[in-house]
C-alpha cells in the first residue's frame, strides 16, 4: 500500500508575530518545519513526502529540508489551507493509496500516532487524531444583540473532541473531500470536508504533547518540550507481591472494584491485594521501600483504609522522584471467583489512579491448580510488574 505524507506549511503564522514565517523558527536547534518533515522521513510506511510552502519559500527551498532516504518534493501553496492541501494532493494523487496530512505547526506528534491514524484510515476510509476533553463543556450564546454571554446548555463532554493532525484518508475519500471544499466553502481541516462529503471520520486518540504552535505561549511550551525531548530517558522496573487470606464477612475488592464473591480478603485496610502488589512494585521501582513501611498495619489510621489511596500515594512518590507510570502487568492467583467479567472495570479503575490509559494495564487471572492454600480457596495472591520512566 502506497502511503504519502503531505506536510501543510503554506501559511506564515502571522498570529505568532515573528519576523520570519513560523515554520522556519528554531526549536531546540531544529526548525519547526524540519521537525515535522523528519517525523515522516523516519517512518518506514511513508513512501513519499510532499511539503506545501508559501510560493516564495517554495521557490527557494529551505536547506534544512535536505533529508536523506525518502523522496521529497515541494509544492507552492494557495491562499487557504484547504487550497494548499489540494495542490499538494494533486501532485501525488496518482501514486498514493493512503494520504496522511499533517500541520507543520505540530512538530511533536509521535510516529506511533501517525501509524495508528494510517491504520484507522485503511480500515475506515478517513481518520483523525483528536483529544477528549476533561473539563465540563458549555455551549454559550448572547442575550440579545449586545447582551452578556450566557450558558445555553451543558454539552456531554464524552462527545467532545479537539481535532489534531495527523489526519489520514484513502485517496478516493480525500479526493471527494477536496471536491467538497472547492469554491466558497471554508474548512479548517480535511476531516470536516470529508464529513461534508458524507464520509464517517474515525477518531484516533491524540496526544497532549501534539500541540499546535500558534502563539508565543505555544512556542515557549514547545521549547520546553524540546528540552525534555533531548534529556535522556530513565527506565526503571519494579516488582510487587502480596497475599491475603480469604474469609467470610468481608467484601472482595480488587483494583478498587468490589467483585461479587462468597468470601473477601482479610487485612488491616480494605485488603485490596491487587492494589497492594502494584503499590509495592511502584515503590520498588523508585527505591522508596515497601507498602509496610508507608502504611504499617499497626497504625490505626489505616484501619479499613482504601488501598487505592495507598496506590495514589505511591504514584505521587514516583512523580516526586521524576518518574511516571508507563505500564503495569499483574497476575491474580485464585481458584475463585472468575475475574474475566470484571477485568475491564478493574483496568479502568487502576488506570484512573495510575494516570495512564486502560490499554497500559494488564490484569490476568490464574488458578493454582488446587495446590496449597491458594488452591484450596483459602487465599489469593498477586504478582505485579511496573515500568516507570523519567527524564534528565
Amino acid at each position: 500500500m502506497r502511503v504519502v505524507a503531505i506536510v501543510a506549511a503554506g501559511g506564515r503564522g502571522a498570529r505568532l508575530g515573528a519576523e520570519v514565517p513560523k515554520q522556519l523558527l528554531s526549536i531546540g536547534g531544529e526548525s519547526i518545519l524540519r521537525r515535522s518533515v523528519r517525523l515522516f522521513a523516519e517512518i518506514d510506511r511513508i513512501g513519499e513526502i510532499v511539503v506545501v510552502l508559501p510560493p516564495d519559500l517554495a521557490a527557494a527551498v529551505p536547506p534544512d529540508l535536505d533529508l536523506p532516504g525518502k523522496p521529497l518534493s515541494v509544492v507552492a501553496g494557495g491562499a487557504r489551507r484547504q487550497d494548499s492541501v489540494r495542490l499538494g494532493f494533486e501532485a501525488i494523487r496518482d501514486r498514493a493509496d493512503i494520504v496522511v496530512i499533517h500541520d507543520a505547526a505540530r512538530p511533536f506528534a509521535s510516529p506511533g500516532l501517525v501509524m495508528r491514524t494510517i491504520d484507522a484510515a485503511v480500515e475506515s476510509g478517513a481518520a483523525l487524531a483528536a483529544l477528549g476533553v476533561s473539563d465540563t463543556v458549555k455551549l454559550a450564546g448572547a442575550v440579545g444583540s449586545a447582551g452578556p454571554i450566557v450558558v445555553e446548555r451543558t454539552v456531554p463532554r464524552e462527545r467532545v473532541f479537539l481535532a489534531q493532525t495527523p489526519q489520514a484518508f484513502r485517496t478516493d475519500v480525500l479526493a471527494a473531500a477536496i471536491d467538497a471544499g472547492r469554491g466558497e466553502v471554508m474548512a479548517t481541516d480535511e476531516a470536516s470536508l470529508a464529513e461534508s462529503a458524507g464520509f464517517p471520520v474515525r477518531i484516533v486518540a491524540g496526544e497532549p504533547t501534539n500541540l499546535k504552535i500558534t502563539t508565543m505561549t505555544d512556542l515557549k511550551i514547545a521549547e520546553a518540550l524540546a528540552g525534555v525531548e533531548r534529556a535522556p530517558v530513565r527506565i526503571r522496573v519494579g516488582t510487587g507481591y502480596d497475599l491475603h487470606r480469604l474469609v467470610d464477612g468481608r467484601p472482595l475488592i480488587l483494583g478498587g472494584v468490589t467483585v461479587p464473591a462468597a468470601k473477601g480478603l482479610a487485612g488491616h485496610s480494605d485488603a485490596d491485594v491487587l492494589a497492594h502488589a502494584i503499590t509495592d512494585a511502584i515503590l520498588g521501582a523508585v527505591a522508596r521501600g515497601d507498602i509496610g513501611r508507608h502504611f504499617p498495619d499497626t497504625d490505626p489510621q489505616w484501619k479499613g483504609a482504601s488501598s487505592m489511596a495507598m496506590l495514589a500515594h505511591a504514584v505521587a512518590l514516583a512523580g516526586e522522584a521524576g518518574y511516571e507510570i508507563v505500564n503495569v502487568d499483574a497476575v491474580v492467583i485464585a481458584e475463585r471467583p472468575k475475574l474475566a467479567p470484571h477485568l475491564e472495570d478493574i483496568r479502568a479503575s487502576l488506570a484512573a489512579v495510575l494516570g495512564v490509559e486502560p490499554a497500559c494495564i494488564s490484569v490476568k487471572g490464574k488458578t493454582n491448580e488446587g495446590v496449597d492454600a491458594i488452591g484450596r480457596g483459602e487465599a489469593m495472591a498477586v504478582h505485579a510488574v511496573v515500568l516507570v520512566a523519567g527524564r534528565g
